[in-house]
């Protein structure tokens, strides 16, 4: 243990190892050889931990901005989650983008809206599993327009051939 300020001793050790009379004063502390390795040790962890909170926050801002950029009017607002680094600061660890999966009005918006969807969902470098899902949701829903649009074709080719049908028939 560390007894903190000037002149500081370890406790439970010889005392007069640490102590040297100088013509100054009576008694003059030797720096503990020990203790200042020990505060740089701890200054290059402080500094370590800086410095991945840093590219931690990097990260996840281009992340998010992915799915911003790619996912246009569908995208909500960023929200980021901190982390207080050793340093007493601020760095962004998390965050998340809302993205509006809702089917439009005709299979066609459906369609091409999924498809933004999908892109912004997979933009980032290295989506999440969350990412992954939800270009999975937009799959589904466009695979489910794209079968309605082409039922409605087939009806309407039906309707076609079976009025040409009647037609010749009379």
């Amino acid at each position: 243990m560390l007894v903190q300020g000037p002149g500081a001793y370890p406790i439970n050790s010889p005392i007069n190892s640490y102590i040297k009379p100088t013509s100054k004063d009576k008694y003059s502390h030797k720096q503990n050889p020990n203790a200042k390795s020990q505060d740089q040790l701890e200054e290059q962890r402080i500094k370590m931990v800086v410095e991945k909170l840093k590219r931690i926050e990097a990260k996840v801002i281009a992340h998010e901005m992915a799915h911003k950029i790619a996912g246009g009017q569908y995208t909500g607002a960023v929200r980021y989650t901190y982390t207080r680094g050793p340093d007493g600061k601020l760095y962004i660890t998390g965050g998340e983008v809302s993205i509006d999966v809702s089917e439009e009005q005709t299979p066609e918006e459906t369609i091409k809206k999924m498809e933004i969807v999908r892109r912004a969902a997979l933009a980032p470098s290295d989506p999440s599993p969350q990412d992954i899902a939800v270009a999975q949701t937009a799959t589904i829903k466009e695979m489910r327009a794209r079968l309605e649009l082409w039922r409605k074709k087939f009806e309407e080719i039906e309707k076609s051939t079976k009025q040409n049908n009647l037609s010749k028939v009379a």
